[in-house]
Parts: C-alpha cells; structure tokens; sequence
C-alpha cells in the first residue's frame, strides 16, 4: 500500500509527520489478522490486527486505530492509533495518535502525543527527550469529534 492512500484515508495533505516520509509499507495485516511471532527487517510496516510478539525493525511501524499489540516494540520512528501493551523504543520519533492506548515504557528522543491519547507508565529519556502535546487537526470533516463514541 502506498503512503499516498494511506494519507488520504488519514486526510493528511502536510507532510511534517512521521508518515509524511515514508516511501510505501511493504508489510500490512489486516483488521482481521492475528500474529504471533517477532516481526524483523528493515521495511515499514503497518498493523490494523493483533500481534502477540516483538517487534525489531529498522523502519517505520504503525499501529493503526483498532489494532493491538501485545509485546516490545522497537523500530526506527513509530505511529500509534491503537493499544499497545509493552514497551516502545522509537530510535527516531514516537506519535501517539488521539486514539492511542500505551501501558509500558516510552524511550524515544521525540515523543509526540496528541489530545486524547493515553500512556500508563514511564518516557525514559537516553538523551534530552523532546516532548510535544498536539491536537489533530489534519482529520477529515467525517472524524472531528461528530461521531458519538461507543
């Protein structure tokens, strides 16, 4: 898939994020799917489904809005939609998403963390960690807050 269609499902224009860079994703599971393993390599990759493993990539992850992880994560820049149980090592930058669960340990020297997201446990910093707050805004008029939430 490429990061064009991904931006526009998104309705992302800009490209300052973390996915504005990146080429294409030459790994997906789908909503559907369930992995159990470790996922390594050095493509981008992008999960909607389960995983239960660890994650060693030398890329971008994303763990899009419905997705679930269960185990460490590291890879080079990393985008979370979804939840996340384990620890996140972003080499690069770490984004958590409005719709973002984490419970485990941060590490990244970026971090940025929209309204609405949420982290249960520690940013440990290796270096001078920037932190940024943000709102989205880059949403589509579908997903501005008009929905009702279940």
């Amino acid at each position: 898939m490429r990061i064009e269609e991904i931006l526009v499902m998104f309705g992302r224009k800009q490209r300052r994020r973390t996915l504005d860079h990146v080429g294409d994703f030459t790994g997906m599971l789908g909503p559907e799917t369930v992995y159990l393993g470790t996922i390594q390599g050095k493509d981008n990759h992008i999960v909607y489904g389960q995983v239960q493993g660890e994650c060693e990539i030398e890329g971008t992850l994303v763990l899009g809005e419905g997705g679930r992880w269960k185990g460490n994560i590291r890879a080079n820049s990393i985008v979370i939609a979804g939840h996340v149980e384990g620890d996140i090592h972003a080499i690069t930058k770490l984004e958590l998403a409005r719709t973002a669960f984490v419970r485990g340990k941060i590490t990244s020297p970026v971090v940025a963390i929209a309204r609405g997201a949420v982290h249960d446990g520690s940013i440990r910093m290796a270096r001078q960690t920037q932190i940024t707050r943000f709102h989205e805004r880059r949403e589509s008029p579908d997903r501005n807050g008009d929905e009702k939430e279940k």
